[in-house]
């Protein structure tokens, strides 16, 4: 089923009595980047996608956006829904989220599953190529940028060996509203830093990360795993910045084991 909760694009599958799963999907994607998994556990578990605001089909606002605005979203979207405290699964900026999220709603949620993504916010150089990105935007619009960026996504196992699916992610990327792809780009620079919270997360945490991942390398990903008391790491062979897709029977596998693990 499909709608929209103050113009934030909503997806649910399976059924609205089983166990809630909450996917945030990456940048600059939207929610289909996580197909593989909805179509395996929504036959057990209530999965709800939703579009980041500017993307998909959600409205793009005045595409001034910030980080906590996408945390507004993602609370209103198990509030109205009335989620029984939802297992959150976000991917790199999905992670950004979903870690703030923990920050300011802990209380809510009764698990967090985190797919290449980091807890530390943007050093200055990190801020710099952000901004740069934006201004390349302005001035040549924002097609060549979302295919290079998405390239630089994927590991060469599956650029060699899926290049056509790869070319349709990124032709379904590029029809994005720029503004949306550089409201992103400026929620991502100003985000806070959420290392300092890991060591106060009390729900179980499940950290996923490719081990070809240029973007966020797993030696970044095992960091946080050592500050969270009640987590698993999880590395993925075969995969980049994009495992859900890239070793999309991997990664099931591995949350399934989680899932199980804590009676979720």
């Amino acid at each position: 089923m499909k709608f929209k909760i103050n113009n934030i694009s909503v997806i649910t599958d399976g059924e609205q009595s089983s166990k809630a799963m909450v996917f945030i999907h990456g940048f600059p994607y939207d929610h289909s980047m996580w197909k593989k998994q909805i179509d395996f556990f929504s036959k057990s578990y209530y999965c709800i996608s939703y579009d980041v605001r500017g993307f998909g089909e959600s409205d793009n606002f005045d595409g001034q956006h910030t980080m906590e605005m996408f945390v507004d979203d993602l609370e209103m979207v198990i509030d109205e829904m009335n989620l029984n405290k939802p297992v959150i699964c976000g991917l790199s900026m999905g992670g950004y989220i979903a870690l703030r999220a923990i920050e300011r709603f802990q209380t809510k949620l009764s698990a967090a599953i985190l797919c290449n993504t980091r807890s530390q916010a943007d050093d200055n150089a990190g801020r710099l190529k952000r901004a740069l990105a934006i201004k390349r935007i302005n001035t040549e619009g924002h097609k060549n940028f979302v295919k290079e960026f998405i390239t630089n996504c994927f590991g060469d196992y599956f650029k060699v060996n899926f290049n056509e699916e790869l070319q349709s992610i990124i032709e379904h990327s590029q029809n994005f509203n720029p503004k949306a792809i550089k409201g992103a780009l400026l929620a991502m620079l100003s985000r806070t830093d959420t290392t300092s919270i890991l060591e106060t997360i009390e729900i179980p945490v499940l950290l996923i990360c490719g081990e070809n991942d240029n973007l966020t390398p797993p030696q970044v990903m095992k960091e946080m795993f050592h500050k969270i008391k009640n987590s698993e790491f999880y590395e993925i062979p075969l995969a980049g910045h994009l495992a859900p897709i890239e070793n999309h029977s991997e990664v099931n596998s591995a949350i399934q084991k989680f899932l199980k693990k804590i009676n979720y």
